[in-house]
């Protein structure tokens, strides 16, 4: 296949420890398998499917993006966690203790986690927390794998073969230091909501102020119901407080006409404030400066970012500059439908881990 074979000349270093890779879901999965195990043998590799790809260039589809990292400065050992909507809390908590135990850490390094969950598992929220708990106190990152804009199958990449109703959760040792980054771009307003009936294991909220949910949240937001889609949706998120700042808790679509489906958990009695937007691309630039200045420049951000941003960039026009913030800062990673960041599953969120050589941030 000649996009592995082209990313193989990009990313190959003789003391490869793993791969990470990122593929637009247009790819035959079997192809690329076998693409993958030949171009690198004996190595481990990992990724999934997206809603598009964060590349050395900015913001792609239909492409695949992918990193190795070096034997002499990280470690990785994986686990693939399937039949995510039948695990339970307990199991999923057992299983980060179990990789914990079985990884031990090299003297001196730092580690962290990274989760790649079924991004249409409707399990995210369950699964985070419950791999956050058994990882604790190391740090875990991640995005919900995506299926474009198609919302049906997704799946993530582990030992030669794409899995879907799975989550892959990874443990990195590095001598590299890393900064967690996350942020968004929205303050809250004064135009509250309650959620007075759901169905919650389907994310589906039915009323919202006793009134049907898609007519009440048009009516808050002060547009026609038949308008609601995507970008209005990206433009006026939902926030929810929790752990004393806000989360956005986004809308995918109107279902049944008149019920609103959610990107992550919800349930009744929840208090949604509507967000408003500053600007997507101060607020960015703004987060990889303060980064700068404290560290240096990142040699590698891996980046989540939820595919609502993407939309809400696309459609204002800011494509481009946004590309060229990602390119600066050598963020490669995929647009999502969920990011992982505290124990916690997010919508409409940059999550990433920012890399920096050792000794980095002495004197920056």
């Amino acid at each position: 296949m000649r996009a592995i074979e082209e990313l193989q000349s990009l990313i190959w270093q003789p003391d490869i420890a793993f791969v990470i890779f990122y593929t637009s879901p247009e790819y035959d999965q079997t192809k690329l398998a076998q693409a993958f195990s030949c171009a690198f043998p004996d190595t481990a590799i990992v990724g999934c499917t997206t809603a598009g790809e964060l590349t050395p260039s900015g913001y792609a589809e239909g492409s695949i993006t992918a990193v190795s990292f070096s034997a002499k400065h990280f470690r990785m050992q994986s686990r693939l966690i399937a039949n995510v909507l039948g695990n339970g809390v307990s199991k999923c908590s057992e299983i980060a203790t179990t990789l914990v135990d079985d990884t031990p850490c090299p003297v001196g390094w730092n580690t962290l986690a990274l989760l790649i969950a079924d991004g249409m598992s409707l399990q995210e929220d369950v699964l985070v927390a419950a791999l956050d708990a058994g990882l604790a106190p190391i740090p875990l990152f991640g995005g919900s794998a995506g299926d474009g804009m198609c919302f049906k199958e997704t799946f993530v990449y582990r030992d030669g073969a794409f899995s879907t109703d799975a989550a892959l959760l990874m443990l990195i040792h590095t001598d590299y230091q890393f900064r967690e980054i996350s942020f968004d771009h929205f303050v809250p307003t004064a135009e509250q909501m309650v959620v007075t009936k759901a169905i919650p294991t389907e994310r589906i909220v039915i009323e919202i102020n006793g009134e049907k949910a898609a007519e009440e949240y048009a009516r808050i937001i002060g547009a026609p119901k038949e308008k609601l889609g995507p970008f209005l949706f990206a433009a006026h998120p939902t926030l929810v407080k929790a752990g004393g700042r806000y989360h956005v808790r986004a809308i995918q679509s109107v279902v049944d006409e008149s019920s609103l489906k959610f990107l992550s958990a919800i349930d009744i009695g929840i208090v949604m404030t509507i967000g408003e937007a500053l600007d997507i691309v101060g607020e960015m630039e703004k987060e990889f400066d303060n980064l700068e200045q404290e560290m240096g420049k990142p040699a590698l951000i891996l980046g989540f970012d939820c595919i609502l941003r993407k939309i809400e960039i696309v459609t204002s026009g800011k494509k481009d500059e946004i590309s060229r913030l990602l390119a600066k800062n050598n963020v490669i990673g995929f647009s999502t439908y969920g990011e992982q960041h505290n124990g916690m599953h997010v919508n409409q969120t940059f999550v990433g881990v920012a890399f920096f050589p050792p000794g980095s941030g002495e004197s920056a």
